[in-house]
């Protein structure tokens, strides 16, 4: 998009700067005033330069067409039909070499159109002549040729013109009154076109300055609305929120690159794109509040898997007589603010959660001292062989000192999520490499957990004791719902594309009910007696960390923890 960038270091030399040429231009802003002026005033000479060419042609053909159909007999009294009707072909000749040449701009071309309206000028008056003097009536032909040329020149010329038609007309008019002994009253018909010639000048000139003018200043505007157009669109374009216009007919008539990603529209803006085809639901909820119904200006509603929050802003606004203000009419169409709630409330939720785990960890560092003195205390009664009652109770005592303190492990894990160091796994080595740590730490049999390799190497970009923890949580976890036989446990890598791959952890157990699935790796949400709900939530949160995916995934008998990863190469 262009922008006026104003510069002082401008040439106005040229004559043919188009308004496209001026809103692309680095001038300043008077410059910018004289570069229009100067373009309003070029299209006036141009256009009045034009009807002059075409007025002489007209009129010299008419003379010689009138001349041809009526005789070289002597048709006015004091005229002389033979040297009118040589002077109009010789008019005519002029004003075809004049049309032909017209097109042809050249440097001489400001000198060359005074000696083009002098020589009008005299034409005009040796025709007159030639037809009988002022009372011809010819001579009222020099008030349109003065007009015109004062269309096309500066008031100086103007009166120059007019100066030159006085002359002509007085001398005309001196040689009729010695050849033909007439009196001195005869002047007066030559006298007050004379003057009409000046004050014709005078007005047309006037009249050429205030249309140049308001051309100038149409075209200025001209240049602002385009400007401020394409400062609408790019903050349009740079807004977070999708935004469209629709117009009364729920016709889509301009969207933001949000809007398109949000509604799958197409990338470049079309014109007309119906809303109700390609949005029913903000179609339906929008003619709703056409008709009034949504008061409150906010709808969410849900597209594509995706909650959508819609905010309506009419763009008309009629003037109340009554109340003596504004209101807004919504049956003219508006403009439709739309935001990815979900996101809003995803991102909403890290940084909760992210302040969460800020202060949980200073609270965990501050737990960890009085529970070592805890501990210590609750080991030195163990040692006293206390009785047996005393003795259930100390050990209670140390089996939840132990919960707590994974709880507190488990905190202090994921305050460090953000602190990754990744590395290239090969996870044909690593996969065996941790199923045979798990079996043995967990003391597992290898018909219970099976393992299904990488076919082929697979290299990934991660932190490896993030996802030593991620798939220990997963298995461990897995372990524990499952039916406890042979097969129940497995642990396989598969490739979805040439870029990506899947790790996948799958259990014969009940699986998760659906209406618990939401709140999966949700913190602190568990369904064992046992456990403190962060284990998932830890590993989604590692997973992500290291711009991987987890998700599950229900089976009919079981269920499927999947991590999605980049490969490496």
């Amino acid at each position: 998009m262009s922008f006026l960038n104003f510069n002082s270091n401008t040439d106005l030399s040229s004559a043919d700067l188009s308004s496209a040429d001026l809103l692309s231009a680095d001038l300043p802003s008077t410059y910018l005033n004289q570069a229009l002026t100067h373009q309003s005033s070029h299209l006036i000479q141009t256009q009045a330069i034009n009807v002059l060419n075409i007025f002489r042609f007209t009129l010299s053909l008419i003379f010689v067409c009138t001349n041809l159909y009526m005789g070289k007999e002597n048709w006015w009294e004091k005229g002389h039909s033979l040297l009118f009707f040589n002077l109009s072909l010789a008019y005519l000749l002029f004003s075809v070499v004049i049309l032909l040449t017209s097109p042809l701009k050249s440097a001489s071309h400001r000198f060359a159109l005074p000696l083009q309206v002098i020589i009008d000028i005299t034409f005009i008056i040796l025709l007159m002549f030639a037809a009988g003097g002022i009372q011809s009536g010819l001579g009222l032909l020099l008030i349109i040729i003065i007009v015109t040329a004062s269309l096309v020149s500066n008031g100086r010329l103007a009166l120059f013109y007019a100066a030159v038609a006085s002359i002509g007309l007085l001398l005309e008019q001196s040689y009729q009154i010695i050849k033909w002994d007439l009196s001195a009253a005869s002047f007066t018909q030559s006298v007050m076109l004379s003057v009409s010639c000046f004050a014709t000048a005078g007005l047309a000139y006037s009249l050429a300055k205030r249309m140049q003018r308001s051309e100038a200043l149409a075209s200025a505007r001209g240049i602002d609305l385009e400007n401020l157009e394409q400062v609408n669109a790019l903050i349009t374009q740079e807004m977070q929120d999708g935004v469209i216009v629709v117009d009364q007919n729920l016709n889509i008539r301009h969207y933001n690159i949000h809007a398109a990603s949000l509604l799958s529209l197409p990338e470049e803006n079309t014109e007309n794109i119906s809303l109700p085809k390609n949005s029913p639901e903000i179609a339906s909820i929008f003619s709703r509040w056409m008709k009034g119904e949504n008061a409150n200006n906010n709808s969410i509603t849900s597209i594509s898997n995706r909650e959508l929050k819609l905010r309506f802003m009419p763009i008309n606004q009629q003037l109340d007589t009554v109340n003596e203000g504004h209101h807004l009419n919504r049956n003219l169409g508006a403009v439709i603010f739309i935001q990815d709630w979900s996101q809003i409330q995803s991102t909403a939720q890290q940084t909760k959660l992210a302040a969460l785990g800020r202060l949980t960890a200073n609270i965990a560092h501050e737990i960890r001292n009085p529970l070592s003195a805890i501990s210590h205390a609750n080991q030195l009664l163990q040692e006293e062989n206390a009785p047996g009652p005393t003795a259930r109770i100390l050990q209670i005592i140390e089996d939840n000192i132990q919960r707590i303190d994974q709880i507190i492990k488990d905190v202090l894990e994921l305050n460090r999520r953000d602190r990754t160091h990744q590395e290239q796994i090969d996870l044909s080595k690593f996969l065996p490499d941790f199923y045979n740590q798990f079996c043995t730490v967990e003391k597992l049999a290898t018909s219970d957990f099976q393992l299904e390799p990488c076919l082929d190497t697979q290299i990934v970009s991660f932190d490896q004791r993030h996802l030593t923890q991620i798939l220990w949580n997963l298995c461990k976890n897995g372990w524990e719902h499952s039916r406890k036989q042979t097969k129940s446990l497995s642990l396989r890598c598969l490739a979805v594309n040439s870029t990506s791959l899947n790790i996948e952890i799958l259990d014969d157990g009940e699986g998760v009910a659906e209406q618990d699935r939401a709140k999966l790796f949700e913190p602190f949400y568990t369904t064992k007696s046992t456990g403190n709900g962060l284990g998932l939530y830890i590993s989604r949160e590692l997973a992500e960390a290291n711009g991987a995916n987890l998700y599950y995934q229900a089976l009919p008998q079981g269920s499927t923890f999947a991590i999605h990863l980049k490969k490496s190469r």
